[in-house]
């Protein structure tokens, strides 16, 4: 009976955003732009697919460092999105998470969490990030930071207020203006790396990539009714990513995002102090207010302040 009511419900879904969700994770481009080792879906909670009832669906958003010929599963991570879907309310919530935080991770010690994905691939990911916010994601998706910059670049750049001035000598010589900015490939990779020259570093760069996905979904959303757009990413997605998850499963999912209200989306960074262990920088992040956020957000993606 639950894989018939799945089937119907893909049918249903083949003419809905699934380049809106999946946007929230970078995975919309054209499909000869696309390779395989691009982007990884893994699921993780479930051993079943998701069944998509009034609930809320996590998915873990990692930027790969993976350099080419690595395997960008067992690699650092780079840019780290804890993303809550609410089915029901069409609410949305986004935890960032500093990459150098410090912290526990599972079977490994304590090590920076971007470590995790090297140690241990998704699952590894997946749990140290609930071991900070007592959230388990349902999914982890990982993307090379190339394909991010073709994604943005064929669904025309996108938009976003940029709070501050800032650059960097080596991705960004110029800098951004603050205020409001169009943004291509490059220059939305460039944006969501820049630490440095940020007066929060790795707290200030885990908002850009907040910005970078709030901005990646307006523009989906303003495209999504254009003829052969909703159907080049299907297409790319569902033939080029290395994924455990059923068709089924990503229209589903695809659903579930596409009717997230912008106006209902929360995003919050976890704070936390920076600090050093031997000759490394890092990040040790407020654990109690990961928790609470965690707490807050679980059950229905909803915050009412970070």
């Amino acid at each position: 009976m639950r894989i018939q009511r799945r089937t119907r419900l893909a049918r249903r879904l083949r003419g809905t955003a699934l380049a809106a969700v999946l946007g929230l994770s970078a995975i919309v481009v054209p499909d000869a732009a696309v390779h395989p080792t691009d982007v990884a879906l893994a699921r993780i909670r479930h051993a079943e697919a998701v069944d998509v009832t009034p609930r809320v669906i996590w998915i873990l958003a990692v930027g790969s460092d993976a350099r080419p010929g690595q395997d960008m599963l067992r690699s650092r991570g780079d840019a780290l999105q804890l993303v809550g879907i609410n089915t029901r309310t069409h609410a949305a919530v986004a935890l960032g998470v500093p990459r150098d935080s410090w912290v526990p991770i599972p079977g490994y010690g304590m090590e920076k969490i971007n470590a995790a994905l090297y140690f241990g691939g998704p699952r590894t990911m997946a749990a140290a990030m609930r071991d900070l916010t007592g959230i388990g994601a349902d999914y982890v998706m990982v993307t090379r930071f190339p394909f991010f910059e073709d994604m943005v670049d064929s669904i025309g750049g996108i938009d976003v207020v940029n709070p501050r001035r800032f650059w960097d000598p080596d991705l960004k010589k110029e800098g951004f203006r603050a205020g409001r900015i169009h943004l291509g490939g490059y220059d939305a990779m460039a944006f969501s790396r820049i630490r440095k020259s940020l007066p929060g570093g790795d707290f200030d760069r885990s908002a850009n990539q907040q910005r970078i996905l709030r901005g990646i979904h307006a523009r989906i959303r303003a495209q999504a009714d254009r003829p052969g757009f909703v159907e080049r990413g299907v297409m790319a997605v569902l033939r080029r990513t290395a994924t455990d998850a059923s068709p089924a499963e990503l229209f589903a999912i695809a659903q579930a995002v596409a009717q997230v209200e912008p106006r209902r989306i929360t995003t919050c960074v976890i704070r936390g102090r920076i600090g050093s262990v031997g000759a490394q920088s890092v990040v040790f992040p407020d654990r109690a207010q990961a928790r609470r956020l965690g707490a807050a957000a679980r059950q229905d993606a909803t915050l009412r302040g970070c």
